[in-house]
């Protein structure tokens, strides 16, 4: 591949389904990894070490609202960071397929940086919670984590609920029963993508911005964990009568 432009059209063919994916990570975030991953193509970078870049910026971050006393200076920056960092998040894997060099280490190294995002993200609020913020009550504390138990059930369940469905396709495939867990070719829902906007973690990043007015923050964090919650309750179910149909016979 020679000009960036080249590498940029070798990427567009490279996306992942559109299907399941929310308006903010389809025309935000993958398009901003996309020319993210055409920079690491360019200076040789490999998806781990973009993988490693991601975490750098996701990490730093959260680090900094545990540690620093908010207002809109570390809001600003946050924000910023956080951005970055989750569109690294969508180049690596663009890169990895460009490139032919993505495998199970590198998938692993992608999970265990986002878990770890989901657990510390809501642990630093903690943090900060406790040590900058007059709460109007001690149980406030209780929220991030709630918030994070939510959060790392939906992204546990899912990788779970993803695995177990390849799985199944393979073993009908060797057992050469007609195949009954293959995507469906229908196309992508406007409405679902919009629906999903909630629960995206580009769209959480953005209560960040609220770091500056404490009260509001609380309130868009509390609304936010409300959301992420009840999206987890409509996931399991939908994931549980998925799996269910899969059983053999």
């Amino acid at each position: 591949m020679g000009s960036t432009g080249t590498v940029l059209r070798e990427l567009r063919g490279a996306q992942k389904s559109a299907k399941g994916v929310s308006l903010y990570s389809r025309y935000v975030n993958r398009p901003a990894g996309r020319f993210l991953a055409a920079g690491a193509y360019r200076v040789g970078l490999t998806p781990d070490q973009v993988t490693l870049v991601s975490a750098l910026f996701t990490y730093s971050a959260l680090a900094a609202v545990a540690l620093v006393e908010p207002s809109w200076t570390l809001a600003i920056v946050v924000y910023a960071a956080l951005v970055v960092g989750f569109a690294f998040d969508s180049a690596d894997g663009q890169l990895a397929r460009l490139t032919g060099r993505g495998g199970p280490a590198g998938e692993w190294l992608d999970h265990v940086v986002d878990c770890g995002k989901l657990v510390l993200v809501h642990t630093a609020v903690l943090i900060s919670f406790y040590r900058f913020g007059e709460l109007p009550s001690e149980g406030w504390l209780l929220l991030p984590l709630g918030f994070q138990l939510a959060a790392v059930v939906t992204f546990c369940a899912g990788l779970l609920r993803e695995q177990l469905g390849k799985a199944a396709a393979a073993a009908q495939t060797a057992a050469e029963q007609p195949a009954t867990v293959t995507a469906s070719a229908a196309p992508v829902s406007r409405a679902r993508a919009v629906a999903l906007l909630p629960a995206d973690y580009g769209v959480f990043c953005l209560v960040f911005l609220l770091l500056g007015a404490p009260g509001a923050f609380r309130a868009g964090y509390a609304v936010l964990a409300v959301v992420h919650t009840l999206f987890l309750a409509a996931f399991l179910a939908k994931w549980f009568r998925e799996l269910r149909a899969l059983r053999p016979g």
